[in-house]
């Protein structure tokens, strides 16, 4: 039985959902594959992403394609009550509710595992971490699950080498259909969206600081140099460092960007990326965004513990007055801005991580015997998606001649 706040915005909820299926267009070419041959006949999946409307048409297709859906939110903050009515409303047993308690949201989390998933679709590792622990009895059926994000693989890595990852995952944010879109141009457009409509403030002009240069870092650059911000970029991997200074980034450390940034983005999927010797330098009215899964890239309870006081400025921005009468202003309480404190991703964009989140769950449905290991997304699937989005797009490109083949292929000249 779903566990939504109110039955009485499915509307609202399914025009949302509508809206994005008419520009997922990959996914909707998947969808008419799957009616037609339901893969997922006799399979219950479970999953947790965020919340909204381009999620809810992934469980949407699954369903079309005979599973059982049982979906929730990955982020309290992100979930959009409308959608959930809605997606309700369609048949997917669905449960999340907008700004749930800590308590809540593993409730919500747990009652999307008592269908005895056979396959899980994961952001951030929240489910795989359920049934590794609280949730092993729901784990029996099993075959295998996906994981979004480049922190639920990390997670998921981490379990794999300790011996207990509890099935078979295949790494989602790797495939390039995932990661060189989604990463780069879905975060580096959705959390400036966020922060934009969020604080009404320009951003031309200003000095942004993106902590982090991997795929979703580079997009937040990326879009800040473009808006006409200078960007400073930190960074622990000196490659990914030089990477950012031939792209005409400074490069320096937190320390020494601490004073000079007005606008803060970290991006690392790490822990206390920005802590109190930071907020201690940072000017008067700084923006403090995360883009980065968890809430815990910028440290808002040691600031919270720092500040005199402490006061809701604008919706989803809280600031924090420091005993040197300093004010920073924390965005979406640490958490991912682009969701937290808007829509998340383009349909667009979420059209292909979706379209390879879909193709990697039937692939495991034709696996046989696969070790309790992380895999990488079949380079098929990368190629199908890439194909169908071009096609859907109306784009076509070169293809090699049988003599092009060879020549590449072979070792002489």
């Amino acid at each position: 039985m779903s566990i939504v706040k109110d039955m009485s915005l499915a509307e609202s909820g399914r025009r949302k959902i509508q809206w994005v299926r008419d520009f997922m267009l990959a996914l909707s070419q998947i969808e008419a594959r799957f009616e037609k041959e339901q893969p997922f006949r006799g399979l219950r999946v479970a999953v947790s992403v965020h919340l909204e409307a381009k999620t809810a048409n992934l469980g949407y297709v699954l369903s079309k394609g005979g599973a059982e859906v049982y979906l929730t939110g990955s982020n309290p903050l992100s979930t959009q009550d409308d959608v959930a009515a809605g997606l309700a409303s369609l048949g997917v047993e669905t449960f999340g509710i907008h700004g749930a308690s800590a308590e809540e949201y593993e409730h919500h989390l747990t009652e999307t595992l008592k269908c005895r998933p056979h396959i899980v679709i994961d952001d951030g590792g929240d489910l795989i971490d359920l049934l590794g622990g609280k949730c092993k009895d729901y784990a029996d059926c099993l075959i295998g699950g996906c994981e979004e994000t480049t922190t639920g693989i990390l997670r998921l890595k981490a379990r794999e080498k300790a011996g207990i990852l509890p099935c078979p995952m295949v790494a989602v944010n790797d495939a390039k259909a995932k990661h060189y879109y989604d990463n780069k141009y879905g975060t580096g457009q959705s959390a400036w969206d966020g922060i934009m409509h969020t604080t009404n403030l320009v951003v031309a002009g200003k000095t942004v600081v993106v902590a982090g240069y991997g795929w979703c870092g580079k997009g937040v650059a990326m879009r800040a140099a473009g808006m006409g911000a200078n960007v400073i970029v930190t960074e622990i991997d000196p490659f990914k460092a030089l990477d950012a200074t031939m792209n005409g980034f400074r490069v320096m450390t937190m320390d020494e960007a601490a004073p000079l940034g007005d606008i803060f983005v970290t991006v690392t999927g790490c822990k206390d990326v920005i802590v109190p010797r930071h907020f201690e330098t940072m000017k008067n009215n700084v923006l403090l965004a995360n883009a980065g899964h968890f809430d815990c890239e910028v440290a808002v309870a040691a600031l919270r513990e720092m500040a005199v006081e402490r006061k809701l400025r604008r919706e989803n921005i809280v600031g924090y007055t420091l005993p040197n009468g300093r004010t920073l202003n924390v965005l979406a309480e640490g958490r991912l801005v682009n969701l937290a404190a808007g829509n998340g991703h383009p349909a667009e964009i979420m059209d292909m991580s979706f379209a390879v989140q879909a193709l990697a769950a039937e692939w495991l449905t034709k696996q046989k015997d696969l070790e309790k290991k992380v895999y990488p997304v079949p380079d098929s699937i990368d190629d199908e998606i890439g194909r169908a989005k071009l096609a859907a797009l109306g784009l076509t490109i070169d293809k090699l001649t049988p003599d092009q083949e060879a020549y590449l292929n072979s070792w002489s000249v």
